[in-house]
């Protein structure tokens, strides 16, 4: 795929700012902390810890972990909580220890992990909150990592919404006998990892130096633009002009354009970010890239989710 431009690009210096300058109160507006969830609380519960401890109104997290379980989970806060369903899509990589009913063959168990690669049957488990109904999701990795008699050490990676619980219950099944998930940790969602996370203790002391110290520096690195989201997504490019025209409601126009990719087609979602990597929403489409390229005016696609603040940009039109 080829990035065309489409518009001269002129950046005004008196507005917009680059997200990684983002102040502590703007990230707070519309940013993101990635967390290595400790075992114990649920992910409701940590999520209303940390929107306590950073006096918000709101605070979500993408992907639940059960209890028992630790790893990677990402907390939205202000209008970034937005894009909890695109983060709830993403893939996961997990390591999962295993228990067995009795001591297991290696030659068996990796017979039967064959089994469950690939598209598999994943029913939510009766102590899920989630409606009990057949379902498929797919296992693109499911590897033996350690096996030691009666217990197994097994990473998995797969499609959203894959319920290792049934898996482990799943395993026993196919064995004949008992098998017990007994610890979980979520080592990726989507292109963040375990080494992208920091703990609650982190957390709290960053907290503790920006409001007693007046040092938001730590805050800073542990608050990530809304941005970060998005950079798996297709995007556009648009002029400082379009941004404003969007942020207060308006249709994408074509002069508004300052590039796009040339696979772009019509219906698709995109991501429009400013010539200076702001991102202002999410925008739908109504023209491809040909019909596109050959117009110099028009509507092309309309917003339908807005994440940056209406006042960053001037209104440059007569009201």
């Amino acid at each position: 795929m080829t990035r065309i431009t489409l518009g001269e690009v002129t950046k005004n210096s008196a507005y917009g700012i680059d997200p990684e300058d983002l102040t502590i109160e703007q990230r707070l507006n519309s940013g993101f902390i990635l967390l290595d969830k400790p075992p114990g609380p649920t992910s409701h519960q940590i999520a209303s810890w940390v929107r306590d401890l950073l006096n918000l109104d709101k605070l979500g997290h993408g992907g639940t972990l059960d209890p028992f379980a630790t790893g990677v989970l990402p907390l939205m806060a202000g209008k970034s909580v937005k894009l909890t369903k695109g983060i709830l899509k993403t893939d996961k990589s997990y390591i999962a220890v295993l228990k067995f009913g009795k001591p297991t063959s290696k030659d068996s168990l990796i017979e039967v992990i064959g089994k469950l690669t690939g598209r598999i049957y994943n029913v939510p488990p009766e102590i899920s909150a989630v409606k009990v109904q057949v379902r498929t999701r797919k296992i693109y990795k499911f590897e033996l990592i350690e096996l030691s008699e009666a217990t197994a050490i097994v990473r998995i990676v797969c499609e959203a919404g894959t319920y290792i619980r049934t898996i482990a219950r799943d395993i026993g099944l196919m064995l004949g006998y008992k098998v017990e998930l007994k610890e979980l940790r979520r080592e990726n969602s989507g292109r963040f990892s375990l080494d992208d996370c920091v703990t609650l203790q982190q957390i709290a002391d960053a907290v503790w130096l920006w409001k007693e110290c007046n040092n938001p520096d730590a805050l800073n690195k542990i608050i990530h633009p809304t941005e970060k989201l998005l950079l798996d997504m297709p995007y556009i490019t648009v002029k400082d002009s379009a941004a404003s025209a969007l942020c207060h409601g308006a249709p994408l126009l074509r002069p508004g354009l300052l590039d796009i990719d040339d696979k772009l087609s019509a219906g698709l979602e995109v991501a429009a970010f400013t010539s200076k990597n702001e991102v202002v929403g999410i925008v739908k489409m109504s023209k491809d890239f040909a019909e596109i390229s050959a117009s110099t005016n028009g509507e092309i696609g309309k917003p339908v989710m807005i994440l940056m603040e209406q006042e960053r940009y001037p209104p440059q039109w007569n009201k």
